[in-house]
């Protein structure tokens, strides 16, 4: 640690001009003077002007010149000896501390444990994490702010593990004291020090004089040197600030950007150094254009340059201390007691103080450098925290005060430091307890909304976005002084908490109430209202409210004095707005022989607010009352006489009686602002403090008032009494639909207040029984992923849900594939615990839980009733409101109900209202049942539902009974989906008369089974029973009828069947055969034994059109959409540079390391071309008047989506059918005989020589006497035309176009040019495009283990033919000179003494290409200048054999080269004819590269390499000659088996097994050509470890491997430093998942520029990385980033799922993630199939925003 400190501080550097000697001088001179402050004052006045000149914030090289001048001397003085010597000591004597207190930066990553954690903001740094206990533990993932620290090794932080590995050894804060510690002097000298230095700082840092020092600072001479100062602000955008500084400066782009970014990191920044004048004259400019463009000024001060230079040697300084204390706890410790201390008799407050107060007029880079001093001093001991939160406390108001006003963000505000102090549960008891911390804080709140005041009520209409942003910051404040409740109370602790409590109150008060709504009647609301505001409090006040109940219930005397205050301050609201309701008379209401009185009130008439804090919180604190059975000593503090229940009823049920009417549409005039309310009234976010405390209360009410009043209160606020008690019905047909709603909403309310027990303190249950039946009604819905859950369920004050706790009680998970993620499936025994009712649910979700449901029982063919399932019971205190149950003003409800619905005449009934009548009716037998199963006398039972709803004239006069009408319910047509749960109701009705009459207990479902079609129950299901059997065989008879008719179809049309199955699919290849073939099926693609292919018949369908034809050459042409682009998928080569195009480029060899191809792809969908041109057109006329329009596709450069899957493509490339090739085995024997690879070999070189040669017979007879090959048997120069000439095939017009389209753009996409159709790399570039385009597919297919033939799909099989096919084509569409040319070139690496310039080696030769441009451009041998010919069948074979053995013979040559110098040392394999062949090449070889293959394998290994390393080789070969050929491989390749693989590849290929007999048979021919390659100096070069090359096998290129935990991605991510930036703040960092490299995503420091134009990092890297193509991992942002090209990208989730198999963009949930190897996979596969650019195109069709990015800028 020492070491490291002295190199930050850059102790022992060169002195330069300044040495120890004169700090020493001037050290002495300090101690000997009378004022050491004078001394210093006069130094710093002399040195600080000349050296910190620049103005600049950012470290300059004068860095070191102000340390040896300034600080080296202040260190000499500090310690009394050399800073060196001194800091070594100060380490020896120091101990390390325990607590880490690493200042986090903006996005650095931090971790939360959620099983040790005391809340939420207890967080570790990457390297405490993985050195904890934690890191096994459930722990959360963030992206910090900045300004925060790690509270590894704090105690109060951690109820577990509170140090790591690191921190668990060091001192404890609390040990002895420190300073104490210290040498002799040191303490007393940094004691006088500090105090100076700091008194220093603050002065210059508050200093308010631009022009002029404070005293002592003065300079003897003032000069004319200013600057022009820029300061940041958040209102002004980076491009507008770059803009005014273009202007008013008239400076470069880049150095306004440079600008910008200093100022945005510092907060300020000089931009102009001159005089007074000039200064002045550009603020007069960047104001007047800021002000005039940009509505707003930039704000611009011109302040003396020995002011800049005092001001930033103290930010300098602070940083100085900041380093100085951190080396020392005891200097650290006499640092804080400086800083904290007051001056004796002076009202001023402590230097920290005067910092702290003027932090929001500090810039940027002062207040980080002095926040973070903060942290690393103050925070660190437990003494001075609690000294530092007492000053931020007495300050708290002033300070908030100002925050509001300021415009920088929290976390470069002082502010944010109240989460580092209110957070630690003692030292918030301790403010709470001693500085009335709770109520400055809630004061502080109560006056930043003083100015929303109206009338005593908060009121957003016209406000501040960002300035009420602000002050509902403070709100979090208390919510974290209220985190930890105290364990054990004491007297001032209450009255302090009830002070806060009493302040809290008065907060509610002004909430209480408003904004209140009038329903809009007639008009429609002309403004939305503001709404969004008051609800943001309530969602902030949540967490508060519910904590403070807890505070207030963790003690009983609390509890009940905060109850009575709660109380009486919720009364004098009531009584409040009784006085406006004075003259309102009283009411009389009678109904069932029962009264109430009330004042008429409406909710349709008159205003209601759905903002009821003070009502709910009663509610809340009544409910924790009951829990902890102190309700009994009520009566002491709130009198019975004044506990007004009706009054503390009202309002909450105004409330409900609101949801109500908004849901029979009688509110809809009053727009979406209440709409939205309604919605957030009951959403999760909210509902615990505004919907169930409202439930709750009126449960409060219901338990204190008799039931029937109860009912008659909410029949009048409901406006429906007179619907009950009158018998008239409305004529309206909408006032009708608006009743109807209105009685269902009233039916659900009393459902709600009867049956919602599932509280604590309400209902018998604990925490994770509410929660376990939340998640059973969730996933009564449908099956959901745990995020989903998790948002649906409400979160405590430390973010949990509790879910985990039940989760796996109720559900089973079940696991994501591909995509989608992993959804939780109720457990079957958890069903009977629905309750289709129950009060969360929205009305969708209820309808779609109750469908669900429903099927469910009819798939298991059982009652599809959905009865109530019996909750829990009430507190004792809450017994009574059953009785509403039994009372008669229910009765008289349900009875309505029933008899509406009976008579069916009537429109004042629904079957939603019988559905919620049938509810509670079987509620109510459920009670009865219950007290009749207790044991309990029937005459001792006091609930008779039975009784009443059994007895005519229970409600009414001659009224008919319950029972009777749902009897006759039971024949309602109407009611049919309701018939089970009738039935059901009728048989609970059986089961309560049987307990009644004391019978057994059985239900009556038990006793009716026994009594055959007796009962209601088994007449239903024989009923059930019969209709599913008639159906049954009613399917049967159909199915059979059906069977028959198509019988006698098929025998009736039997000559359309057969030749129908003939033929094959719709698209799909059809190859007729002749009747008599030539040759057999021999297996053999090449030489005299090749199989026999008939001329290929397809007949495809244009998916435009949707007319058929059969591809014929000389007939329209029909195409296939296609993708041309340039890849890297199959180099491992990480550090290669794109060379391969522009206008210089030579494709004619590609390099072995394949750095960089042309692909082709399609989808194989066919169009005919007339076809595709007219859909092209159209779609270039429909989007030329779209001007602004985005598209997924470049219309410029031919690219459009395919008609039919959308994807993205660029080109059409023709279908063209496959010829026939017989071969007469007579004819072929006899050539066999004569044309040997020798004859083969001279005929060529004739030819070529002829070809190249001028007109001048000399130059040619020189020729043929310069080859070898020509002089052992010179051969006439048409000799090669001997064996065989036909006519080439003739193409149609339409296809000619074709191909020359698709050269073209395949040239011109492969080289990055413009089309040029005359380039002489046209042909190149196709053959060079199908040879990569066969070697990706065959990387695919050995990567996903599929047999070589038989895997492609039909379309893939017809896209690759077609591109064959192209290839093979291209004498349509390059002339046969410049053909002959590039044959002649190829041909020179067997033909070395022909005439061209290239000298390759065989080591930079990749030999499939090669093999494919020569098998293509072979046939132009043939053309004459007047005849077109092409070889004939026969030729072609046995071309195609030499030029395959050739290509084969110097690849084996290559491998044993490059691939061969891992040899074992002891013999492992068996020694073959294969392995002494290849030993005994090997041993020529040796001689040919003299004795450089000094090293000698064993054979058997030089087989196996050989073997290895050329099966890539011969499978790309097989692909090749069977799409170009037809020739039906042997069955062995289609086989999943591995067995027999390569020696059906030989067979296929005309190669013997053994493949070093192909040396042997042809050695007078290969020798020369062996001692040729071996002799190459590259050869040479390589064999001599002068260069690498490429070995063989390939190694098969991969997605970069990526740690199984992204944990350790983070930690990568969190080490990484970038080269080219100077700060250590945290970038947005991005893996490319091709190489491995780290870059800094959307960060200045590494921008590129890319052709003329700047790009982001990500994008000049995929430029070269892939081409174009990249794929990033954004580690902060956990998502992965798809680029292709410089305006084409999307981000899709990455390859990590949490336990609960989802993906975390964002890290929103913060779960621990692990890599999924099958999303990883498909990832690669992504990029290996080349389908990057198809998934960005439908990416963005789906999600439009992507077009809004700048995808360059990544």
């Amino acid at each position: 640690m020492a070491d490291e400190n002295l190199r930050e501080l850059n102790v022992g550097g060169d002195p330069g001009t300044w040495d120890g000697s004169e700090s020493e001088l001037v050290v002495r001179s300090w101690q000997e003077g009378v004022d050491l402050c004078s001394g210093i004052y006069q130094h710093l006045k002399e040195y600080v002007p000349p050296v910190f000149c620049s103005g600049s914030e950012a470290k300059s090289p004068e860095e070191n010149q102000a340390y040896q001048t300034l600080l080296q001397t202040l260190e000499w003085y500090l310690f009394g000896e050399n800073p060196a010597d001194g800091f070594a000591k100060l380490e020896q004597s120091n101990s390390s501390s325990q607590l880490c207190g690493r200042v986090f930066k903006g996005g650095e990553t931090t971790y939360s444990c959620r099983d040790c954690a005391i809340d939420p903001t207890c967080v570790l740094c990457v390297d405490c994490f993985q050195n904890s206990v934690h890191k096994n533990h459930r722990y959360k993932m963030n992206s910090s702010n900045g300004g925060g620290f790690c509270d590894c090794g704090d105690v109060e932080a951690w109820k577990t593990g509170p140090a790591c590995k690191m921190h668990e050894h060091g001192v404890s804060e609390d040990s002895a004291n420190p300073a104490s510690q210290l040498p002799v002097g040191l303490a007393e000298r940094t004691q006088q020090l500090f105090t100076i230095i700091f008194r220093y700082i603050v002065d210059m840092l508050i200093w308010t004089e631009d022009k002029e020092l404070p005293l002592g600072l003065q300079p003897r001479e003032k000069t004319d040197s200013y600057f022009c100062v820029l300061f940041n602000d958040e209102q002004h955008s980076p491009e507008q600030v770059i803009y005014s500084l273009q202007r008013s400066l008239g400076c470069s782009q880049r150095e306004a950007q440079n600008h910008t970014t200093l100022i945005d990191k510092e907060g300020r920044r000089a931009v102009k150094h001159g005089t007074l004048q000039s200064c002045q004259e550009t603020k007069l400019e960047v104001f007047n254009i800021t002000n005039s463009v940009f509505q707003s000024p930039l704000r611009v001060e011109i302040l003396h340059s020995s002011v800049v230079s005092h001001q930033t040697f103290a930010l300098r300084l602070l940083s100085w201390l900041n380093q100085v204390v951190s080396n020392s706890a005891g200097l650290r410790q006499i640092f804080c007691e400086v800083v904290l201390n007051q001056e004796p008799d002076s009202n001023q407050p402590c230097l920290i103080s005067k910092l702290m107060l003027a932090d929001a007029k500090l810039w940027k880079g002062a207040r980080k450098v002095f926040h973070e001093l903060i942290v690393c001093s103050l925070l660190m001991e437990t003494e001075c925290k609690r000294l530092f939160a007492v000053e931020f406390v007495t300050h708290y108001k002033q300070l908030q005060l100002e925050f509001v006003e300021d415009d920088h963000d929290r976390n470069v505000s002082v502010t944010a430091q109240s989460v580092q102090i209110f957070t630690v549960p003692t030292l918030a008891r301790h403010l709470i307890e001693e500085h009335d911390a709770l109520k400055i804080i809630v004061e502080t709140i109560i006056e930043l909304f003083s100015e929303h005041m109206d009338n005593g009520k908060l009121h957003f209409q016209s406000y501040s976005r960002d300035k009420l942003f602000r002050k509902q910051m403070v709100l979090y404040d208390l919510k974290y002084v209220l985190i930890s409740k105290p364990p054990l109370w004491t007297d001032r602790q209450r009255e302090h908490f009830l002070e806060g409590f009493k302040t809290f109150l008065r907060l509610l008060k002004t909430m209480q109430n408003m904004e209140p709504m009038s329903r809009q009647i007639g008009q429609h609301l002309e403004i939305e209202p503001e709404w969004e505001s008051a609800f943001t409090i309530q969602m902030l006040l949540k967490c508060i409210l519910s904590m403070i109940q807890e505070w207030c219930a963790s003690d009983e005397q609390v509890l009940l004095r905060a109850y009575k205050e709660c109380h009486r301050v919720l009364s004098q609201c009531s009584n409040e707005c009784s006085q406006r309701n004075a003259r309102k008379q009283l009411n009389t209401l009678n109904m069932c022989g029962h009264s109430i009185s009330l004042k008429r009130y409406l909710v349709s008439r008159e205003p209601v607010s759905i903002h009821l804090p003070l009502s709910r919180l009663l509610a809340g604190l009544h409910v924790h009352l009951n829990k902890s059975g102190a309700l009994n000593k009520l009566e002491e503090y709130v009198p019975s006489s004044e506990f007004q229940v009706e009054k503390l009823m009202d309002y909450p049920l105004r409330c409900l009686v609101l949801m109500a009417q908004v849901s029979a549409d009688m509110w809809r005039r009053n727009g979406f602002s209440l709409v939205n309310q309604v919605f957030c009234y009951r959403n999760v976010k909210w509902r615990e403090e505004m919907f169930d405390k409202d439930v709750i209360m009126l449960q409060i009410a219901a338990s204190i008032m008799d039931p029937n009043r109860f009912l008659m209160f909410l029949l009048s606020r409901f406006e429906l009494f007179e619907v009950f008690s009158k018998s008239s019905i409305p004529r309206n047909k909408d006032v009708i639909q608006q009743t109807n709603v209105l009685i269902e909403e009233l039916l659900h309310l009393i459902i709600i207040v009867i049956g919602e027990r599932y509280v604590p303190g309400v209902g018998h249950v604990k925490k994770d029984d509410v929660t376990l039946r939340e998640v059973i009604h969730l996933l009564c819905i449908e099956p959901m992923p745990h995020s989903e859950l998790a948002k649906s369920l409400p979160e405590n004050e430390n973010n949990e849900t509790g879910l985990e706790n039940v989760i796996h009680q109720v559900a089973t998970f079940k696991k994501p594939g591909l995509s989608g993620h992993g959804v939780y499936e109720l457990k079957p025994e958890y069903l009977k615990h629905f309750n289709l009712f129950f009060y969360h649910y929205y009305k969708s979700q209820q309808t779609k839980a109750e469908d669900e449901q429903k099927k469910r029982k009819k798939q298991s063919n059982s009652s599809e009733a959905l009865p109530p399932p019996l909750p829990p019971p009430f507190y004792s205190m809450f017994v009574k409101v059953i009785n509403i149950l039994n009372c008669d003003v229910l009765m008289l409800i349900l009875r309505t109900v029933l008899q509406r619905a009976v008579d069916s005449t009537g429109q004042l009934w629904s079957e939603a209202m019988v559905q919620k009548t049938l509810h509670l009716i079987c509620m109510a037998l459920q009670e009865e049942k219950r007290q009749l199963e207790g044991g309990v006398a029937e005459e001792d039972v006091n609930f008779d539902v039975y009784l009443k709803a059994t007895r005519v004239g229970s409600s009414a006069v001659n009224a008919e009974s319950i029972l009777s009408l749902l009897e006759k319910l039971r024949g309602v047509q109407q009611l049919d989906a309701q018939k089970d749960m009738i039935i059901w109701t009728l048989q609970m009705f059986e089961t309560v008369k049987k307990l009644r009459e004391k019978s057994s207990p059985c239900s009556a479902t038990e006793a009716a089974s026994q009594k055959t079609n007796e009962t209601t129950q088994d007449k239903d299901k024989a009923e059930r029973k019969r209709k599913a059997e008639a159906a049954k065989l009613y399917r049967q008879k159909i199915m059979a009828q059906m069977s028959a008719m198509q019988k006698n179809f098929i025998e009736s049309n039997k000559h359309l069947y057969e030749k129908s199955t003939e033929a094959p699919k719709q698209g799909t290849v059809r190859t007729e055969v002749d009747s008599t073939p030539t040759a057999e099926d021999s297996g053999v693609a090449l030489g005299p034994m090749q199989g026999a292919t008939a001329a290929e018949k397809i007949t495809l369908t244009c998916i435009l059109c949707q007319e058929e034809q059969e591809v014929k050459t000389d007939e329209m042409a029909m195409v296939l959409a296609a993708c041309v682009q340039r890849s890297t998928a199959l180099s491992n080569s990480r550090t290669r540079t794109i060379t391969n195009l522009g206008d210089d480029c030579d494709p004619i060899i590609m390099h072995p390391d394949l750095g960089c191809g042309t692909h082709v792809g399609s989808c194989g969908h066919v169009m005919h071309a007339s076809c595709w041109q007219k859909y092209f057109e159209a779609v270039q006329n429909s989007t030329r008047n779209r001007l602004h329009a985005e598209l997924p596709f470049d219309l410029e450069n031919g690219e459009f989506l395919c008609p039919l899957c959308k994807a993205l493509y660029n080109t059409v490339m023709p279908v063209i059918p496959q010829q026939a090739q017989n071969l007469d085995s007579k004819d072929a024997e006899t050539v066999a005989q004569i044309l040997t690879l020798s004859r083969w070999l001279q005929n060529v070189a004739a030819r070529l020589i002829g070809l190249n040669a001028s007109d001048s017979k000399e130059k040619e007879s020189n020729l043929i006497q310069g080859n070898p090959i020509a002089r052992k048997d010179p051969v006439e120069f048409r000799s090669i035309l001997s064996f065989g000439v036909q006519s080439p095939i003739k193409y149609s017009k339409s296809i000619v176009e074709m191909l020359l389209l698709f050269a073209t753009a395949v040239y011109r996409v492969g080289l990055k040019v413009a089309p040029n159709e005359a380039d002489s790399r046209v042909p190149l570039m196709a053959w060079n495009a199908c040879a990569f385009t066969i070697q990706s597919i065959e990387n695919i297919l050995t990567d996903e283990d599929k047999v070589l033939f038989g895997s492609l799909p039909d379309r893939q099989g017809l896209s690759l033919k077609a591109v064959l096919q192209f290839a093979a084509s291209q004498r349509v569409v390059a002339s046969s000179r410049v053909i002959q040319q590039h044959l002649t070139r190829l041909m020179s690496v067997f033909l070395p003494h022909l005439d061209v310039e290239d000298t390759w080696s065989i080591l930079d030769i990749d030999f499939f290409h090669l093999l494919v441009s020569l098998v293509l451009a072979f046939p132009s041998l043939y053309w004459e200048e007047t005849v077109e010919l092409q070889p004939s069948d026969i030729s072609c074979a046995f071309n195609n054999l030499y030029l395959f053995h050739l290509v084969t013979m110097v690849h084996i040559v290559q491998i044993l080269l490059t691939s061969t110098t891992d040899c074992p040392m002891e013999q492992d394999g068996e020694e073959t004819e294969e392995s002494q062949s290849a030993a005994e090449l090997y041993e020529t070889l040796r001689e040919y590269t003299s004795r450089s293959l000094e090293y000698k394998p064993h054979g058997w290994y030089l087989w196996h390499c050989v073997k290895c390393g050329i099966v890539p080789f011969l499978r790309c070969s097989a692909l090749f000659f069977n799409y170009l050929l037809g020739v039906p491989p042997p069955e062995e390749l289609s086989k999943d088996s591995p067995e027999g693989q390569f020696e059906a590849l030989c067979l296929y290929l005309a190669l013997p097994t053994n493949l070093f007999k192909l040396f042997q048979e042809h050695k007078d021919v290969v020798s020369p050509l062996l001692q040729r390659w071996c002799s190459d100096s590259a050869v040479q070069s390589f064999l001599k470890g002068e260069r690498a090359t490429v070995r063989y096998p390939r190694e098969r290129n991969q997605l970069m491997e990526l740690p199984e935990d992204y944990s350790c991605v983070l930690n990568q991510g969190s080490q990484y430093k970038c080269s080219r930036s100077s700060d250590d703040e945290t970038k947005n960092l991005a893996l490319c998942m091709f190489c491995g490299a780290m870059l800094c995503s959307q960060s200045q420091c590494c921008r590129e520029e890319v052709n003329g134009e700047e790009v982001g990092a990500c994008a000049a890297h995929a430029m070269n990385c892939g081409s174009g193509l990249g794929m990033f991992l954004r580690i902060r942002e956990c998502q992965v980033l798809l680029l292709a090209g410089k305006n084409r990208g999307c981000f899709i989730p990455a390859p990590y799922l949490d336990d609960y198999g989802e993906t975390d963009q964002w890290l929103k949930r913060g779960n621990p993630l692990h890599l999924c190897n099958e999303r990883y996979k498909k990832l690669e596969r992504l990029w290996q199939q080349h389908r990057i650019l198809e998934e960005i195109t439908r990416n963005q069709d789906t999600n439009q925003v992507d077009f809004g990015f700048e995808w360059q800028q990544f």
